[in-house]
């Protein structure tokens, strides 16, 4: 299940004419991200440390045709993980998870000033079986070194019938019980069967009694089966979300976030014109030059002229 291409202004439109934008499959992606810190990934056979943070996937483009891969995590021991579904294996995807990485480790570097270390994760839908694939590419001057996970052997029918019985039961979930919900439709072969697992999946979700259980099943499903999701189920996991609200809520705290950002660069910058202002004024400078050349009010600069 290879990336595909996609805008920020790009819409799906339903089967009633409605639109739903990629504005709501980023604050499910968000709310499903916010509930994968400090849970692992090793029901679906991932050697990993727990999660620490769900970052966001839009990276730099180093092309025209902008690729986007399914997931990028930080794991508790400081190393991030890219993580792509794939019902099928090609070679040529090698030169995709190039990209992926190239991005990244450019992202990275110009937020943190360094390299970090990157962890390449396929998960292959039931269509890939064990075997069929080669996880290395070497290069010479780069070695890559793909870890895998093929969820052909799981058993979904195990899977629908225990985890039936705990909804029509009022039975609690555990997080492994949603992990194992949320890659549910990907254990099955063929992109019919996939689509009908999905429909079982959030059948088997709208029935779990904790809102909050709940929320993280529906948008796991949303965010897993992205690539083989209906119109039709597209719009029931939006309307047992409510987008409205957590809209909102997503956009108040991006604002929030936003605002604060700006107070602490706005301070940054005060705190930067008054060390200037302090070394004009050692000099001999005269306090109305001062104040004239850095754009200070007159008393600001006569206080700090006090303080020397």
């Amino acid at each position: 299940m290879g990336a595909r291409k996609q805008t920020v202004k790009k819409k799906r439109r339903s089967r009633d004419g409605t639109e739903t934008t990629y504005q709501n499959k980023d604050i499910i992606s968000k709310i499903f991200g916010e509930s994968l810190k400090g849970k692992s990934l090793s029901v679906y056979g991932i050697r990993n440390p727990l999660i620490r943070d769900v970052k966001p996937t839009n990276l730099p483009a180093i092309e025209a045709n902008e690729l986007r891969l399914d997931n990028l995590f930080l794991m508790e021991d400081g190393a991030y993980a890219i993580i792509d579904y794939e019902s099928s294996y090609s070679e040529t995807n090698k030169v995709k998870y190039l990209g992926y990485i190239a991005r990244v480790s450019k992202r990275l570097y110009t937020e943190y000033g360094c390299y970090k270390r990157i962890r390449l994760i396929v998960i292959y839908t039931a269509d890939v079986l064990p075997g069929s694939t080669d996880p290395v590419l070497d290069l010479g001057a780069f070695k890559m070194d793909i870890e895998e996970a093929f969820l052909t052997g799981v058993d979904s029918e195990g899977i629908r019938r225990s985890l039936t019985e705990k909804v029509n039961h009022g039975t609690a979930f555990t997080e492994e019980d949603v992990m194992k919900l949320v890659i549910y439709s990907l254990t099955y072969k063929g992109r019919e069967a996939q689509q009908t697992a999905v429909t079982e999946a959030i059948d088997i979700a709208e029935k779990i009694g904790d809102e909050k259980i709940q929320h993280m099943a529906l948008s796991g499903i949303f965010v897993f089966a992205d690539k083989i999701i209906t119109e039709a189920d597209v719009e029931r996991v939006i309307r047992r979300i409510d987008m409205t609200k957590l809209g909102r809520y997503y956009l108040e705290r991006e604002e929030k976030a936003v605002a604060e950002a700006v107070a602490e660069a706005k301070k940054e910058a005060k705190k930067e014109k008054q060390e200037s202002a302090i070394k004009f004024l050692k000099t001999g400078v005269s306090i109305d030059n001062v104040a004239d050349c850095l754009s200070m009010p007159l008393k600001e600069v006569q206080a700090l002229a006090a303080q020397i």
